[in-house]
């Protein structure tokens, strides 16, 4: 599977050379590969953080009937907080699962994107993002209980385990800072704006 197709064409490749696990797992990691492969400057690893045996794991799990595997090696830490989001959370995974770690190395890979996390995952909607951490972070999840931005929720877990104060306010309706935290998150998903302007 090449790079230059448009990213309807990408996904609907995927999932049709999906493999028997779990189809709402296998939407997210289809959606998560197609927004690494529209990136040009990356190899898919690198792009979604995990090693190239682990991408390959997940890819013969997965997509076993797609070709696809592995094109370079998965930079192991781009940025200081990346490892720090990676292990978080892993040590609250729902279960413990081998899909649970990947997920793990690619939200944080992904965070470290300029756009909204749940557009940087190739996700269609926020509501896809808090049904994957729902699934498979659910004790971070249940913490998101006023749901604030997944980034700023991560970020403030990180920075209260550090004992730095991130907050202007010891309560949030109080901050001038709310709606940076807590306001929407709308907008057209990253792919949709791909699909629109230029194939991948």
């Amino acid at each position: 599977m090449g790079r230059a197709a448009v990213p309807g064409d990408i996904y609907r490749r995927l999932m049709a050379g999906a493999g028997p696990a779990d189809p709402v797992d296998r939407h997210l990691f289809a959606s998560m590969l197609t927004i690494a492969l529209c990136d040009p400057t990356r190899s898919l690893a690198a792009g979604l953080g995990l090693a190239p045996e682990a991408l390959n794991a997940l890819l013969a799990r997965y997509f076993p009937k797609t070709g696809l595997a592995a094109d370079g090696d998965g930079e192991p830490c781009l940025a200081l907080e990346e490892d720090d989001l990676r292990r978080l959370l892993i040590e609250n995974s729902t279960a413990g699962t081998q899909e649970q770690t990947w997920f793990a190395h690619i939200v944080a890979r992904r965070s470290l994107g300029p756009n909204h996390l749940w557009q940087d995952l190739g996700f269609e909607s926020r509501a896809e993002l808090s049904e994957l951490m729902q699934r498979h972070f659910r004790p971070l999840a249940l913490r998101n209980d006023r749901d604030m931005k997944w980034k700023k929720f991560f970020y403030r877990e990180l920075c209260g385990m550090e004992n730095v104060p991130v907050c202007k306010s010891p309560v949030c309706d109080d901050c001038t800072d709310f709606s940076q935290c807590f306001g929407g998150e709308d907008g057209l998903s990253l792919l949709a704006q791909l699909e629109r302007t230029h194939p991948c």
